[in-house]
């Protein structure tokens, strides 16, 4: 259930303050009496206490007429949202209370329909579309009754051509009064629906940054995995391997010290080794790997340091035709980087081929080798592709691998780049 809107939490106290003087405006009119005209006769007062004064309630009349418009104020401090049936006695309740000033208030007649707006504010506020509607042309149409009411009561007090003046009157204020809950009504609609619009925008930024959260910690999760296969599969290789060897020399160094030497040369390789894993997974965990080079220069790069560290050939054709934005050339530069470490490890290859290009809205990146391939259906789940696929969705992009057992392997990234051209 939901809470009843107060004072304090109105959700739009401009409309409340609105409110409060149109009030005002009503409850002074009654206060202050009409100004005096020289030439012209005092006008009735068209109420039923105004043209009938010797009725015997009119005596309590005007003060039930203070009271109401007290308790009609007061009622805009409290509005129900919960069940449709209080909503529904709230309004009831303010008709009643606007027809009783209406009808009987005397001067406060005079200004009466500023409280068939404030009922037409309030009933946007509580209702929906065809509820506002509904109270809308309902407020219309007791208009019409109420003042036909007074013309009709103004007709036996009033000569022919007042009557005709009247008439006229009443026809005016009654296209001004309908246009202006028209007004009133569109208005509120259109501050409502903005309203309505910036809660549900709210609403989608703390889920995206609460999504985008997540994400982070997922991505910080799935990197420290990452960092830990990389020290057990290769440097811890490496270090248990070089303790293996040391230990060997240790044992031979006096009875072969021949065969010793060989053991410590293949340790210092592994040391070697072991401290080339370390510098490639820094290099790997760096925020900025470009290091404010070009995407052509950073792979240019990883494709000469590629073939210093494993002899094999690496082949790159890079055709860009205009600048790319920083996070695409920071994930291309992670997926070549990848998927040269993936190359490096697995496939067995001799020769790399890395095309980039970009053709009319579209970024396309090849990266081929001639290794001994693998099985899609069972090597597609790892980190390092795993990571390659994400990269190229976080763009909009689309990631596809091509292997077969035997066949190298080819990966084919294209990223759409139509808010570029």
């Amino acid at each position: 259930m939901s809470r009843p809107i107060k004072i304090k939490k109105h959700p739009f106290p401009s409309l409340l303050y609105l409110e409060w003087t149109l009030l005002a405006i009503t409850a002074l009119t009654a206060v202050i009496p009409p100004p005096l005209r020289r030439f012209r006769p005092k006008p009735p007062e068209l109420s039923i206490c105004g043209v009938f004064p010797d009725l015997s309630v009119c005596s309590i009349l005007p003060e039930l007429s203070i009271y109401s418009l007290i308790i009609f104020a007061l009622m805009g401090l409290r509005l129900p949202r919960d069940s449709q049936k209080s909503k529904v006695i709230y309004t009831v309740i303010e008709i009643l209370l606007i027809l009783i000033i209406g009808l009987f208030g005397e001067r406060f007649a005079r200004l009466f329909p500023f409280l068939y707006i404030i009922l037409v504010t309030r009933s946007c506020l509580i209702f929906q579309l065809n509820g506002r509607l509904f109270v809308t042309i309902l407020s219309f149409a007791l208009f019409l009754v109420t003042t036909q009411l007074k013309y009709q009561l103004f007709n036996f007090q009033a000569s022919p051509q007042a009557q005709e003046r009247y008439r006229f009157l009443i026809l005016n204020s009654s296209l001004v009064f309908g246009l202006s809950l028209v007004f009133v009504l569109l208005m509120m609609n259109a501050v409502l629906s903005e309203r309505h619009s910036r809660e549900k925008l709210a609403i989608a930024n703390e889920k995206l940054r609460q999504y985008a959260m997540r994400i982070e910690n997922q991505a910080t999760l799935e990197e420290r995995n990452r960092i830990a296969r990389e020290i057990h599969d290769s440097l811890g290789h490496s270090l248990t391997a070089l303790n293996l060897q040391l230990e060997t020399a240790l044992k031979l160094w006096q009875s072969n010290p021949g065969k010793a030497e060989t053991f410590l040369a293949t340790a210092k390789e592994l040391g070697s080794k072991a401290l080339k894993d370390v510098r490639q997974s820094v290099s790997t965990m760096r925020s900025n790997p470009l290091q404010e080079q070009s995407l052509e220069r950073a792979i240019a790069s990883l494709s000469e340091n590629f073939h210093s560290s494993n002899g094999i050939l690496a082949i790159y054709q890079i055709n860009l035709e205009y600048s790319l934005p920083p996070e695409i050339n920071t994930a291309i530069y992670r997926i070549t980087q990848e998927s040269l470490t993936n190359i490096s490890k697995y496939a067995y290859a001799t020769e790399v081929k890395l095309e980039l290009t970009t053709t009319k809205g579209n970024l396309r990146l090849i990266i081929q080798d001639n290794g001994r391939g693998f099985d899609l259906g069972q090597n597609t789940t790892g980190f390092g592709l795993h990571s390659m696929r994400d990269r190229t969705l976080a763009l909009g992009g689309n990631f596809n691998i091509n292997s077969a057992l035997g066949s190298g392997c080819k990966i084919t990234v294209n990223i759409p780049l139509t808010r570029l051209t």
